[in-house]
Formats: C-alpha cells, structure tokens, sequence
C-alpha cells in the first residue's frame, strides 16, 4: 500500500496566488481529481507568510506548483486510500482548513529565497527529513489510544488507592497516634533498670550524715544538671524551724522515781551512746515546751466517743493523755484534747496496729503539729520583706511521742501482749492511776530550706505544667531512708526522659521536677513554693505526681488518685499486672495523703496521684500512722526490695502517667466520675437534705453531657478543633477547684473529694460534723458542714453547665 506524505508549509501563500493555483488547477479535464484535489489545499491552506508572496509571483513558480498538485492527485488515486479520509475534505472551504490540520507536525520555517515548492525540487531528501506517515496507519492511533487508555486506568486506580489509605488513615488517626505514642513511651520507659535506681540510692545515702541539707541539694542539682535537664536552680527560703533542745525530752515515773528517755531506756548518757537511734529527735516539731506533772488518762485514739467516755469519769483538765496514733489526722485529735482541756500528750504507737514485719517497740519517731508552710508566714511565702508573725508553738499542749515499750513501763504491762495468736492493744486499766513528769526542750529558729526545681519544655504548650515531686533530706530531722528512694526514683525517671530528648523528641507540656525540703516540718518547702507562684501556677498547673515514700512494703501495689484520674490509673496498673502476668485486684482510693501533694490538692485544687508498694497489714490498719516519721534504716528498705525491681516498677507506672499526662491532645481526665464520686460520698446513714441529692443528680447529668458531647468529638482527630481542644482542657483541668471548701476541721483535707481512709466512701466533714453533732445540743455545725458540701456540689454543676454552653456558642457562631 502506498504511504501518502504531505508536506507542510510553512508560510502561508497571499489571496491573489490561491486563487491563481486555484484556477489552473480546475483547467484539467478529469472531473474525478475535482472533488479531492482540496486535500492539498488543506494542507498548504492559511499556512502562508505574507512576507513571502513576492517568491511566488513568477510563472515558473506557477508551472512547478502545478506539476506537484498533478502528482498527489495521481497519488490519492492510488487503491487503499479510502481508509483514509480527511474531515470534510470534498465540501471543506479554505476557512476551515487550519483547523482541520491538527494532528501535523510543525517544520521550520524554509531558508531559501526561492520558496517552498523550488526547495522541493532541489532537495532530493527534503521528503524524507519532512515528512511523516499516513494518518490512515491504524496502528500508530491505536498504541496512542491504548496508552492514554492504560494512563487513564493507572490514575484512576491509583487515584482509587490514595483515597482508600487517605481515609483510612483519617479515620484511624487516632488509634495510630495512639499506638505511636504507647511505642515511644515504651521506649523511654524500656531504658529504667533497677541496677542504676540502687546506685543511686546507695550514693544519697552517703550523704545522710550531713548535718546540712545543702550538700544533698547541690549533689541533686548537679546530677539532674549532667543528665541535660534544663533550668535546673535553688528556691531558698528562711522559715521557722522547731528543733530539738539541747538535751533529749524525758518522762520520768512518779511512783519509782525512774526517768526514761523517748525510747524507752534510762536518762543516762552511757545509755543513750549505746542507743541505736538519737533520743534527741525523738520530738513534736511546733509542740510547746516545759513541764508537766500530772495523771495520765488513757483516751485510746481520741475520738469524740472516746473523750465523751472519759470526760464522764474523770476530770481531764491539765493531765496528760495517752494517745494512740492513727484513724484521725493527728492535728484534729489534738485540736479535741485541747479544747477538753488537757495539757500534755504522750503519742505512741500500739504494735498491733503494725504489720507483723515491723519491729518498731524500741522506735521512736517524730512528727510534726504544722499544717504546712512557714509558720511565721501563713498564708503567704517566706520571701525578705514578708511580715513575720512570733508563732513558736502551734498549740498548747506539751506533746511527745514516745515507743511502745515506753508505754508498757507505764501501765506495767507486756508491750504487745500476744492471746492466742491475737495480738492484745496496750491499754491503761481505768482504776489505776499513774501520775508521770515529761520535760520537753525545743529550740525555734529560722533555717534556710531549699527546693531543687527543674524544667522540660513542652513543645505546643509549654505553659501548662505536670508537676513531678519527690523529697529530700531536711537537716535537724529523721524521716528515715524513704526521701533517699524518691529521689532515686525520680532522678532515674529523668535520665530516661533525657536520653530520648537529646534525639530531638519533647512532650507536648512542660514537665516540672521538683525535690523539697523541708518536708518533715510540715512540707514547708513545697507550700512556700506554692504560695510564692500561687497565680501561675493556679492557672497553668495540669496535675501532681507524687513520688514521695514509693517503698514502705513490698505486699501490695497501693495507688491514691484523684477521682478525675482513677481511670488512667486503673488502665496502667492492669497494662503493668498483664506484663509481669500477675494482676492482683486493683487498689485505687482518693484518701488523704501525708506529703508535699498537700499544697497542690488542697489549695489549687490540682489532680494528682501517687503509687506506693505498702503491707497489706498497714493497708487493713489504721490510716494516718505515716504520720509518724520513724528511723529506718537504708538496710531496711534494701530488705524489702533487695533487688530494686519494686522501685523501678514505680518509676515507670508513674512515668507512664506523667508522659500520658504530658502528650495526649485531650487531658486523660473523666469528668463524670467526680460526679459519681459525689453520689457516692452521699451515701449511708449521715443526714442528707433532699437538696444535696437533688443537686449531685443534676451534677451527674452535666457531666454526662460534657462527657458524651464534648469529650468524645474532641477525643476523635475528624471532630478535634485546636480551639476546642484548648477550651476543653482548661475545664477539665480546673474540675476539683468547685470542691475546694473555705474551711475544714484541723487535719481535714480542703478537698472534699478526698476521704479519711479507704473504709469510708462518705464527705469526711460531714461524718466529722455529725460526730461533733452527737455531743452538742445544736446541731449550728452540721448545718454549716452541709452548706459547704452544697455549695461546693453547686459551683461544679454550674462550672459544666457554663463550659456546655461556651461551646454550644461557639459552635452557633461558626455556623
């Protein structure tokens, strides 16, 4: 078959010279050639330069472009060129023809002055270079169309695919995010081992000797300064400090003369070098000084059963009470005592009130009747300048703790009598009198305590805080070996989190790491360092970490967590069983705590929680025995983990939390069990109005409202508005501030949301209130304890419903 060329001009011929092709075209007789002889018009049509209409004028010119028209005429004669036809080629018209030559290729321009069609003559291959194949070959359209075919199906199902893994990944962010940042948690928390918590401990430990906790201040601050923690600096403050007299209180029998230090052995100074532990702090910080002679009255505990019981036999004013420790705060009991109008207190604590494990007969301890912060400055921080109020004693009482085997020398009596396998509590029979002298000697100065603070940038919010506590050794005081394991615990936490921050990762908040001092006279040094940033920390404080006495057992995993956080805990401590393949029943209470956290729970109203290994015995025992700071030795603690591992599965439950805490979008906090646990507190046989219950179910069905319409979309990546993100975790973060009450009996904990102990699920003012109720003809202080509750109960049903409808407006404006 015969390959058709055409060649295309390159200019474009003027209107007289077309005309004149034209006419000598049609002078042929073959009428056959009339109706195709347009296909090289087509082809040269409206091409044309007019420049160039000067060439084309000579007859020669004309003849030649005559013979090539006769030799393509001849050539679409040719049998196979009906496969091919051209676009309206028999009835096209010259205006239509540029259009119509889409598919040629463009070619230069031509050189030569002599034209196209000269051109054409005298270069024999100038077909060749110029031109191309027939349109009328099939299969050069047909592999053209199948690849744009195979292109459009390629898009398409590529098209197809990105939007499948698009949409799945949007729809799935969440549980990818999620996953991701459970495998970077892990990866921190992987690189914590019990070997380098135990080299740590053993290193404090050194330094416990040191009759100045500055030394101990500067080894933290250089260690946490080495790992990389940035902003690492002292916050001094001078307080008041209550400190041992010069001699060691003594309690001296009237019957046999005998006089006996604290512990229970001979005023002798032979007898106090071969003492074990120092009688000389063996004290109650704060307590008032002199002495007594008087009766010792056995009031048990010292509730306000008890005290109505023994006002009824005896005459108590002026005598000295033989008080055990535990079941009540011990600010609280005192505070009954010296308005029943006692002088002195002997605190002990019973054996069998112990764990078996405890050998503490011989033990004395040291507590401390502060509230917390510096007495001389209630209320407001020790800084120069601040006024100082002469407040040497908190109480008038004359208060010394003594051991047990002191108080079996009282009464006579075995200490710890053991009746068939049971043990039998110390108590003094009513009918026997025993008249006893104490002396205690105290000194009141002012002392400087130091905190160590160090700071983690957030990334996106470096303005709210998760505040992570421990304590360190205060000088002029024993509290034992624990503060040596929470700093252990809490420095090792930190080299972990540093190791992944020096490979470019950061949380999302700014962590704060925080060791007080001051902690055993009454956590003076982290209320100063509240009060000092009250109203920063008021407004950007997220929660509270406590990692203060991580050890005292090693039976059972206790957890002690904010109503908004008992989930988050519950979720980790089951992560934590499932891994070591033993999962105990979970032990999770909101119950008040003896530690820096005070400051934080009670006076901004923060969310906070803390893990701790206890005895089973001490968890069944009385609560507020930790009250009590006793002497224990490093080998001690080293008995009960002698391999660290319970140590350093406190270190990562609790730096799951914290990194939880610190990276997830959404605040892990719930608001609807605040509103259960206020239904819950409402239960039982203490007085309720109708208008409390009516309010707690009001407050249950806000909260479920905001749980259900604000923190599930928020909680989802497709609904998750920034705004509506930062709106949502300031309410959750200021939840327990509602439950904060203006006044509460000494000892009792602001926060309602916190009980007495793990035994009573009730508000702890109002069981407090209908005790006191009991033994008074007016019931003025129940009532006031109940307006507290309402109110309180009213101010979080108001704080949902204003955040519901803050967000209700706001989606009303953006649509």
């Amino acid at each position: 078959m015969k390959v058709i060329r055409y060649v295309v001009k390159d200019y474009s011929l003027e209107k007289e010279q077309e005309e004149e092709c034209t006419a000598m075209s049609s002078s042929f007789p073959n009428t056959a050639l009339q109706g195709k002889k347009m296909a090289y018009q087509k082809v040269n049509a409206d091409r044309r330069t007019p420049g160039l209409s000067q060439y084309l004028d000579n007859d020669d010119l004309q003849a030649t472009a005559l013979d090539l028209e006769w030799d393509m005429e001849k050539e679409l004669e040719e049998p196979g060129f009906d496969q091919f036809q051209l676009d309206g080629a028999e009835n096209q018209n010259l205006e239509n023809s540029e259009t119509a030559d889409l598919n040629l290729d463009p070619v230069q321009p031509a050189t030569s002055p002599k034209g196209r069609f000269q051109r054409l003559q005298e270069e024999s291959d100038y077909v060749t270079h110029y031109t191309r194949s027939a349109p009328k070959s099939n299969p050069c359209n047909f592999c053209c169309l199948l690849k744009l075919f195979c292109t459009a199906i390629i898009l398409f199902i590529s098209g197809i695919l990105i939007g499948y893994y698009t949409h799945k990944n949007c729809s799935s962010n969440a549980t990818s995010s999620g996953t991701l940042d459970l495998q970077l948690h892990q990866e921190i928390l992987k690189t914590i081992q019990a070997e380098d918590i135990r080299k740590s401990f053993r290193n404090l430990v050194q330094l416990y000797k040191s009759e100045n906790d500055i030394e101990i201040s500067k080894k933290i601050k250089t260690q946490w300064t080495s790992l990389g923690l940035e902003d690492v600096q002292f916050v001094n403050y001078s307080v008041l400090l209550n400190l041992p007299g010069p001699s060691p209180s003594s309690v001296t029998l009237s019957s046999s003369g005998q006089c006996f230090h604290p512990n229970g052995q001979p005023c002798s100074e032979e007898a106090r070098r071969h003492s074990s532990q120092d009688p000389l702090y063996s004290y109650a910080a704060y307590s008032a000084s002199g002495t007594l002679k008087a009766e010792v009255i056995d009031v048990s505990y010292g509730n306000a059963d008890d005290l109505n019981r023994i006002k009824k036999m005896k005459n108590v004013t002026n005598q000295i009470a033989l008080l055990k420790l535990g079941k009540l705060p011990l600010l609280y009991k005192l505070s009954l005592l010296e308005k029943a109008g006692f002088g002195g207190v002997l605190l002990y604590i019973d054996p069998c009130d112990l764990p078996k494990t405890a050998t503490l007969s011989y033990d004395t301890f040291m507590v401390s009747l502060n509230p917390g912060g510096d007495p001389s400055t209630p209320g407001y921080p020790s800084i120069d300048g601040s006024f100082r109020q002469n407040r040497s004693n908190l109480t008038s009482l004359l208060v010394q703790p003594i051991s047990a085997s002191l108080v079996a020398k009282l009464i006579s009596s075995p200490k710890g009598r053991i009746t068939h396998s049971a043990c039998s509590p110390l108590e003094l029979p009513n009918n026997e009198e025993r008249i006893v002298s104490m002396r205690i000697q105290t000194v009141t100065k002012f002392e400087t305590v130091t905190n160590v603070v160090g700071y983690l940038k957030g990334s996106t919010s470096p303005d709210r805080y998760i505040i992570v506590g421990s304590h360190h050794h205060t000088a002029y005081s024993y509290n034992g070996q624990e503060w040596a394991s929470s700093t252990a615990i809490i420095t090792a936490f930190i080299q972990a989190l540093m190791l992944r921050v020096k490979r470019g990762w950061r949380p999302d908040r700014t962590i704060v790491f925080c060791s007080w001092g001051g902690t055993a006279f009454g956590n003076i040094g982290s209320y100063e360092w509240g009060e000092d940033f009250k109203k920063v920390l008021q407004k950007n404080v997220v929660a509270y970490v406590s990692l203060h006495s991580p050890v005292s057992g090693n039976s059972s995993l206790y957890s002690v967590a904010s109503p908004s956080l008992q989930q988050l805990v519950a979720e980790k401590n089951n992560f934590n069983c499932s891994r070591r393949g033993q999962c105990p029943e979970t032990n999770i209470s909101s119950v008040q705590m003896q530690d820096d956290a005070d400051y934080f729970i009670n006076h901004l109203g923060v969310p906070t929680v803390r893990f701790t290994y206890e005895d089973i015995k001490a968890l069944e025992g009385p609560s507020f025995l930790s009250e009590g700071f006793f002497p224990k030795r490093a080998t001690k603690i080293e008995e009960m983990d002698p391999f660290f591992k319970l140590h350093e599965t406190i270190t990562k439950l609790s730096g799951e939390v914290i990194l939880q805490i610190a990276n997830e979008p959404v605040l892990p906090f719930n608001a609807l069990d605040i509103a259960l646990e206020v239904q819950n507190s409402l239960k039982g046989d203490q007085p309720n109005t109708p208008q409390l219950l009516a309010l707690a179910s009001r407050l249950r069905e806000s909260a479920e409202l905001f749980q259900s319409d604000e923190m599930r979309p928020a909680n989802d990546p497709k609904e998750r508005a920034p705004i509506r993100v930062r709106m949502l975790n300031e309410v959750l973060q200021d939840m327990e501030k509602s439950f904060l009450v203006q006044r509460a009996p000494p000892g009792f904990y602001r926060n309602i949301l916190y009980h007495l102990d793990g035994k009573t699920s009730q508000f702890s003012i109002l069981l407090e209130a209908w005790e006191h109720c009991k033994s008074l003809a007016s019931n003025e202080t129940l009532q006031e304890a109940l307006s507290e509750v309402l109110n309180s109960i009213n101010a979080a049903q108001v704080y949902f419903k204003a955040g519901l409808d803050v967000f209700e407006s706001v989606l009303v404006g953006k649509n």
